[in-house]
């Protein structure tokens, strides 16, 4: 947390030194003194927030490819004379475990086109999804596990 601190304080000596209050000169800032931070703190004092910045640009990468997919697959359904919708509820085992975990988890899968996240069991055990695409049941449950649930606990642990 203090890197992260650290990285937003140089960032903003950067906005001020150049005197540019723009958002492309914030973002320019930052991976500077995201550099130049990673050049003297890499390896041994905040090894995590190097990481984890690296894991959120790979998460943000994945969220925007299936969010991708999902558009075009409903699209294509949309304007296609022939539905190929099979829509119905699954319930997912979760292995996340704190509020947190749940709810980004469970918001992902509802800002993915086709996917609702309907509600979570009492014990926080299970999940309920609502999809529009259900072919293979097995497969959208490891789709799931595989995908959004592994990079949200990689993310957040």
């Amino acid at each position: 947390m203090k890197t992260f601190l650290s990285n937003i304080l140089l960032t903003f000596c950067w906005m001020v030194v150049t005197g540019l209050f723009e958002l492309s000169n914030f973002l320019f800032g930052f991976l500077l003194s995201y550099g130049i931070l990673r050049l003297f703190f890499g390896i041994e004092k905040s090894e995590s927030y190097f990481s984890k910045l690296n894991q959120s640009i790979g998460f943000i990468s994945f969220f925007l490819w299936e969010l991708f997919k999902a558009n075009l697959r409903v699209a294509h359904d949309v304007l296609t004379p022939r539905h190929r919708m099979k829509p119905g509820v699954i319930d997912v085992p979760l292995d996340v475990e704190t509020d947190a975990e749940i709810t980004l988890l469970a918001n992902l899968i509802t800002l993915t086109p086709g996917t609702l996240s309907l509600d979570v069991s009492t014990d926080r055990k299970v999940l309920y999804i609502h999809s529009m695409y259900i072919d293979d049941v097995e497969g959208f449950r490891r789709d799931v596990k595989d995908g959004f649930e592994r990079r949200v606990k990689e993310l957040l642990r």
